[in-house]
């Protein structure tokens, strides 16, 4: 029997671009076309078909003039936001969040699902990231609102009847934070458009981020300055004045750049650099799905995605252990003395382990098993 004519509520905390948490929901979208979707807000960014398919139900926030542009300072508000949706006559609950989106209220007797991209980030792990505490009133009243916010985060965990984690460093987090038991499922990587070239690789290393200070884009920056290498920076964000004083002659910065122009890169560079600490991390197996190795910290999601030098038969990368600017230079030497250990196919492979089918087949087979009461699917191994 299939799901797909079920009638379920997929939630979603915003609509505001295509990243990776809008691929994993338009996998739903497409699995289920029957469903409804809501969201607190969307704003007038183009939506992959299949998500434009179903009905939309934004919240009050929507009502609030340009809200697109500043959504992100309204979180006091999202609690109430996401609880003013009334839901009736769904078979199920499928929630994808990094927010508020797992809070829910399903209707009495109704499983719902949560896709958890991590407990909310502001309230939990890199609360001091986004809000460093400082003297003074403000301060203050900013970590206080965030205490209330992380018990409600805490309390509304109760709403969900099954957690999905995105990788075990997230199922790890859910346990700590919620005291919750989650099955793992990675999210889908587009193998089928990053793949390898027949083309010659160029001296420059390679960066794709965004310029939060928790990606630590300093450190690759620093790192390959000192070194005097070729380093290419894609992307764009609040620490981009901050990252270009640091940059040294050899350093480039591209803005954002398109994905044809993103794979591009990644199928020239000698290495991508990859020096933040991700739930996932989608970019080093897009790299990896390319052939081309990654330099990465050794903690988060590519502790369970990049095969490290010195411990895999076939490594697809190097590790490193210390978010600091000599563990990245000494990461990079080890990777120039030993590049004969690195085949473009096994990193292809690696990378097919995380392709969209994959994804598919585990996410409708989990779904399956809580609404039909049918067997799962096996994650592979």
């Amino acid at each position: 029997m299939s799901t797909n004519h079920l009638r379920i509520a997929l939630v979603h905390d915003w609509l505001t671009g295509i990243r990776g948490g809008e691929k994993c929901l338009e996998v739903a979208c497409l699995l289920w076309p029957d469903s409804e979707l809501l969201t607190l807000l969307r704003s007038q960014v183009r939506l992959p078909p299949a998500i434009e398919h179903l009905p939309i139900t934004t919240s009050f926030l929507q009502r609030l003039p340009a809200v697109g542009r500043y959504y992100r300072y309204l979180l006091p508000l999202m609690p109430a936001a996401i609880e003013s949706f009334r839901l009736a006559n769904v078979e199920a609950v499928l929630s994808f969040s990094h927010c508020v989106a797992k809070a829910i209220r399903p209707p009495h007797g109704v499983p719902h699902i949560c896709y958890c991209f991590t407990p909310m980030r502001y309230a939990w792990e890199l609360r001091e990231a986004y809000f460093p505490r400082r003297r003074g009133f403000r301060s203050w009243m900013v970590h206080r609102l965030l205490d209330q916010l992380q018990d409600w985060d805490r309390r509304t965990a109760s709403r969900v009847t099954h957690f999905i984690a995105i990788s075990d460093t997230v199922r790890q987090r859910i346990q700590r934070c919620y005291g919750r038991s989650s099955v793992v499922i990675y999210p889908p990587v587009a193998t089928d458009f990053y793949t390898p070239a027949k083309v010659r690789r160029e001296d420059y290393y390679l960066v794709v981020s965004a310029f939060a200070p928790y990606k630590r884009i300093d450190l690759a920056i620093e790192a390959c300055s000192r070194l005097k290498r070729h380093l290419l920076v894609i992307g764009t964000g609040q620490q981009e004045k901050c990252l270009r004083r640091l940059a040294g002659p050899t350093v480039v910065f591209a803005g954002w750049q398109s994905d044809e122009v993103i794979r591009h890169h990644l199928r020239r560079c000698r290495a991508l650099l990859f020096p933040g600490e991700e739930d996932f991390g989608i970019v080093p197996i897009e790299a990896n799905a390319c052939g081309t190795p990654v330099i990465c910290l050794g903690r988060g999601g590519t502790a369970e995605t990049i095969l490290p030098l010195g411990q895999s038969a076939h490594p697809t990368g190097v590790w490193f252990e210390d978010q600091s600017v000599d563990d990245v230079i000494d990461a990079i030497r080890r990777f120039e003395a030993n590049l004969t250990e690195f085949d473009p196919a096994a990193c292809r492979r690696q990378a097919l382990r995380f392709a969209r089918s994959r994804f598919v087949n585990e996410l409708r087979g989990y779904v399956e098993s809580v609404v039909l009461g049918e067997p799962a699917v096996r994650r592979a191994a």
